[in-house]
């Protein structure tokens, strides 16, 4: 049961960041998720909230998933000392705000590379997204890149460090339990 609550605790948190996230950069430049990303209402749909809702789950749950899994596999093979969900719940959320604040620095760098004109839309997006967004563009698309790239490294290291947690030869000097 314990791998299945991993898997389930690493996903909620995952679509909650993404729902949070989205409801900021979906203010900054709906045409991110309007033109940049396919359609996936029926009809127009111009509210950044429900924008954001639907794109913050369809965007992060699998993330959530494959971080849980590869977490649950870390905590939970073989016959090492066994981690809990409960154990991971903050690891996992410092990996959200880690990748929270990695967003927030890269859309601030890209948002000021684009005025200064060192990063540009090209090409068909120039011609689909308004002149006027472009800025906004590219300062939401350097956040979700950041977020992404966080997410997926720091999962690895994630992954690796709760794995070596539960040696318990491990040289961290705590031979029962070692911190996460």
């Amino acid at each position: 049961m314990q791998p299945l609550a991993i898997i389930v605790m690493s996903m909620l948190m995952s679509i909650t960041y993404g729902i949070a996230h989205d409801q900021i950069t979906a203010r900054l430049c709906l045409e991110y998720f309007t033109v940049f990303h396919p359609q996936v209402f029926p009809g127009p749909v111009e509210d950044p909230t429900v924008i954001a809702l639907v794109w913050g789950v369809l965007a992060t749950w699998w993330v959530g998933l494959i971080l849980g899994a590869g977490l649950a596999i870390a905590a939970r093979a073989g016959s090492k000392p066994k981690r809990t969900v409960g154990e991971l719940a903050k690891p996992v959320a410092t990996l959200m705000l880690a990748a929270a604040a990695a967003a927030v620095a890269a859309g601030m760098v890209g948002h000021f590379a684009a005025r200064l004109g060192w990063v540009y839309v090209a090409g068909i997006w120039a011609e689909r997204i308004p002149a006027e967004q472009h800025i906004w563009f590219l300062t939401d698309l350097w956040a979700h890149n950041a977020s992404y790239a966080v997410g997926f490294l720091g999962g690895l290291l994630l992954m690796r460090r709760v794995w070596r947690s539960r040696d318990p030869h491990s040289q961290s000097g705590n031979t029962a339990h070692n911190e996460l």
